[in-house]
């Protein structure tokens, strides 16, 4: 037994989430144009937009592929947002599958909001990262949501996700 937590089993919490909120925007539709100013948004669709996003530009760097202009992501549908996820998830399961990757490998990147001292990191540190800005993000929603006076029932927490006993 290890006592660490795994990549699959954090990527298996961002899944829950992900198809839950999914899921429950698809039985709310009119929750999309809720006004949300969470990530500099105007909507609850755009928050999507930015978390599936983000989750794939964080994908593509920590890979070490080309990354997507944001200005090419879709505004809307729901399914053509969640497609982002998607493809974000492909590519770090396929990162998980390849034994021969290197997680410790360093990323250099001239990313404008960090200060140059913190420009450089782990391949590792960039996926936790992008598992963690969802799921803060998601939290985000979930208070937002319940404020307004729609709960979601959202369960976030890792304590009651699936993925580990």
């Amino acid at each position: 037994m290890t006592s660490a937590i795994t990549f699959d089993e954090l990527l298996g919490w961002d899944e829950e989430a992900a198809k839950f909120w999914k899921a429950h925007l698809e039985a709310n539709p009119d929750l999309l144009e809720l006004p949300c100013g969470i990530g500099g948004t105007a909507n609850v669709q755009e928050l999507l937009r930015h978390v599936w996003g983000v989750e794939l530009i964080w994908a593509q760097r920590t890979a070490g592929l080309p990354v997507a202009d944001r200005k090419g992501f879709p505004t809307g549908p729901l399914d053509a947002l969640f497609d982002l996820h998607l493809k974000a998830d492909e590519i770090f399961s396929g990162l998980m599958d390849d034994a021969s990757w290197n997680w410790e490998e360093s990323l250099t990147l001239d990313l404008a909001f960090l200060t140059p001292e913190l420009r450089t990191f782990s391949r590792r540190k960039a996926f936790v990262h992008a598992m963690l800005h969802s799921q803060r993000h998601w939290a985000q929603l979930a208070t937002l949501l319940r404020t307004a006076g729609f709960p979601a029932g959202f369960k976030g927490d890792f304590l009651l996700s699936l993925v580990m006993k």
